[in-house]
């Protein structure tokens, strides 16, 4: 009898392109902006949110995965609400990703980090990532839950990567080490982190 079991990937930030780098059945995309059906082929589910404001629209445990490429550094990490109260949008998107994933479900994000320049030199970038930010949302006790986060990872691979080795977790890791070995030697380095984080 043939596998039947339903797996769907969320890709946050998805544009009209989104990432399934597990190669889940079902693949769904949520982005602030317009996608009007002639912009995609419809081959996923769209939701147009504002992930700074609003929760992912989606119920509890629903995802096997997440993707967030290049979308992490776009979500500030405070700001004030129009009546004053202090909010942690960031903390808050990683209590969503934690609730709406499956237990042992994975995140795979992948951020230009400090302290190269491409952490920065886009002035759309408002959330600086470092080799340690990760840490605020794993072990038994997250640092993050002092500010509301929500939830527990652990860590499945945390490092320093050529952008390209997030859109296939399925690849083999040969593969990846070559390509970091080529940004590392002809590109001028490595300027983004991978995270990739298992929902506990």
């Amino acid at each position: 009898m043939a596998n039947s079991v339903t797996t769907r990937h969320l890709d946050l930030g998805c544009g009209v392109a989104p990432r399934n780098p597990f190669q889940h059945k079902e693949l769904f995309g949520c982005d602030i902006r317009d996608i009007s059906d002639t912009d995609t082929e419809l081959g996923f589910n769209y939701k147009k949110i504002n992930l700074i404001q609003e929760a992912i629209p989606f119920p509890d445990r629903f995802f096997d995965s997440i993707s967030a490429f290049d979308f992490l550094e776009h979500v500030p990490r405070q700001f004030l609400s129009s009546q004053g109260t202090l909010i942690n949008p960031f903390v808050a998107l990683m209590s969503e990703v934690h609730r709406v994933l499956v237990p042992g479900g994975r995140l795979i994000a992948i951020t230009p980090a400090f302290p190269r320049p491409e952490a920065f030199q886009d002035p759309t970038h408002v959330n600086f990532i470092t080799e340690k930010t990760h840490e605020y949302f794993v072990g038994e006790q997250p640092y993050a839950a002092a500010y509301g986060f929500k939830g527990r990872f652990e860590v499945v691979n945390v490092y320093w990567s050529a952008p390209k080795n997030a859109h296939n977790a399925l690849e083999p890791r040969w593969r990846k080490s070559i390509r970091n070995f080529e940004h590392t030697v002809f590109k001028n380095g490595l300027s983004h982190i991978l995270w990739d984080l298992r929902a506990v």
